[in-house]
């Protein structure tokens, strides 16, 4: 595929399911891929595959981080600008599901932060902050955000869900808080030639962090993601959301600009970004 030759992609999330597998895909299409994940026996692993993948090993460049914490993140950011001359695309793909980990039962980050919304969202949005300036001197570029259909408006009076927690209502606001900063974030970007969409790429993939049986598979979830990848931007646009591969609405608190005010104050405060 012409469009990936020589592009550079970092791929947070990158050690298991949709990841590895959009991992490899995009390497055998000609990128050079930044595995990003938390385990170092399932990076190498990923990485051989890769590089297998690419037909070398000089394609694929491994990134350890555990998004349950900002210092890992900030450290993450750190080492890829220092390492990386030019980034094209970042996929903020890392995520946790609704039960797993913790059974269902209310976690916390190592900064005392709701899991969920920590590990989902606001380690995506704290990278995306701190690589903008190198993914605007590498301009056209993009931000790629793996969100979900299963989404909640967010209760500002208790988004840490302090009461009556449900790993459901967790998992859904932090999806919606990816959609929301997405919209953001395009705006914020306009004019810089970087484009930042969201996308569900497929219900209930054959995943660990699935909680129902497979209705699609995981290819299906893997051509959505490398759609909203290769796609010109002058048909993807910028600041939307896609369900598979086509444009869809989000929750309704996503358009709501007192909202999206609302938790761009908190993630800055949250995250110091």
């Amino acid at each position: 595929m012409a469009a990936l030759d020589g592009k550079v992609i970092l791929l947070t999330g990158a050690t298991d399911g949709l990841g590895r597998a959009l991992a490899v895909r995009l390497a055998g299409e000609g990128a050079t891929v930044l595995v990003h994940g938390r385990d170092p026996a399932r990076i190498a692993a990923t990485v051989a595959e890769v590089a297998d993948a690419a037909g070398s090993p000089d394609r694929v460049r491994s990134y350890q981080a555990d998004f349950a914490g900002f210092a890992a993140v900030r450290a993450l950011a750190d080492q890829v600008t220092a390492a990386e001359p030019r980034l094209d695309v970042l996929v903020n793909n890392a995520g946790i599901g609704i039960n797993e980990p913790g059974g269902g039962v209310r976690q916390e980050s190592a900064d005392g932060i709701e899991l969920r919304f920590a590990v989902n969202y606001l380690a995506g949005y704290a990278l995306s902050r701190q690589l903008l300036p190198l993914l605007i001197r590498s301009a056209p570029s993009r931000i790629v955000n793996v969100a979900s259909v299963g989404q909640q408006a967010i209760d500002f009076t208790d988004v840490m869900i302090t009461k009556d927690y449900d790993g459901m209502r967790a998992y859904r606001q932090s999806k919606l808080a990816q959609i929301m900063n997405t919209f953001d974030l395009a705006e914020e970007l306009d004019g810089t030639q970087v484009t930042v969409n969201a996308l569900h790429p497929a219900t209930f993939m054959p995943t660990k962090v699935s909680p129902a049986p497979p209705v699609s598979t995981i290819a299906q979830g893997v051509e959505a993601t490398l759609n909203l990848i290769t796609t010109s931007p002058d048909e993807t646009g910028t600041g939307r959301f896609f369900n598979g591969i086509r444009e869809s609405r989000a929750n309704d608190q996503a358009y709501d600009p007192e909202a999206r005010r609302q938790l761009r104050v908190l993630s800055s405060q949250l995250a110091g970004a």
